[in-house]
């Protein structure tokens, strides 16, 4: 099986780019006390987020060695579990708090990879589905962990920067529709492709 880089693309741009913990609370952090003096806790999430995407990936490695069978199944729940990604995203909300400004630093972002489920499993959905035939090498494992790590930096820098403008903007029920709709399109997009692939 070929790897179908559009499809990992779409899945690793919606997952990352679409609310969650990640970008939510970095979304606050840029509103409440600038991007700049956010950056500690950027960074964290990005250790974190690399750190959770090779270990998902050496495991993935493991479990298609010793079960390669494994891999149909897999493809079945990813997409599973994509669709409900896609339900998910149509029904995002993007309200944020109106809380007083809280300084999260390097710690609370690498801390909250380990209790964000989201990237826990897209890191075991993206490597036994997506990247489930790529080489195994460390060094194919390491750069597709940051490009991952990449993308998701991406994400939090874009909500961040623009937190405020995004909030503004996404207050409009109708504006939320058009683009929720779009992203999950996009996700069960690339949950027909595992299956049919």
């Amino acid at each position: 099986m070929e790897i179908d880089y559009v499809s990992v693309f779409i899945f690793t741009f919606v997952t990352t780019f679409t609310p969650g913990p990640n970008t939510i609370s970095s979304a606050m952090m840029g509103i409440q006390v600038g991007y700049r003096r956010s950056i500690p806790y950027f960074l964290g999430i990005a250790t974190g987020f690399f750190s959770i995407m090779l270990l998902g990936g050496l495991f993935a490695s493991l479990l298609l060695r010793v079960l390669p069978e494994v891999m149909q199944v897999f493809s079945y729940v990813g997409a599973a579990y994509i669709l409900y990604l896609a339900y998910r995203v149509l029904h995002a909300d993007y309200a944020f708090s109106e809380q007083s400004p809280r300084l999260l630093g390097y710690k609370d972002g690498l801390l909250l990879q380990l209790f964000n489920p989201k990237v826990l499993v897209l890191a075991l959905t993206i490597y036994t589905t997506f990247l489930g035939s790529m080489d195994r090498s460390m060094t194919a494992l390491f750069l597709s962990a940051l490009f991952l790590t990449t993308m998701s930096f991406s994400a939090i820098s874009l909500w961040a920067s623009f937190g405020a403008a995004f909030s503004h903007l996404l207050t409009s029920q109708r504006v939320r529709r058009v683009v929720n709709g779009l992203l999950a399109l996009l996700l069960v997009y690339s949950a027909i492709t595992l299956v049919v692939a």
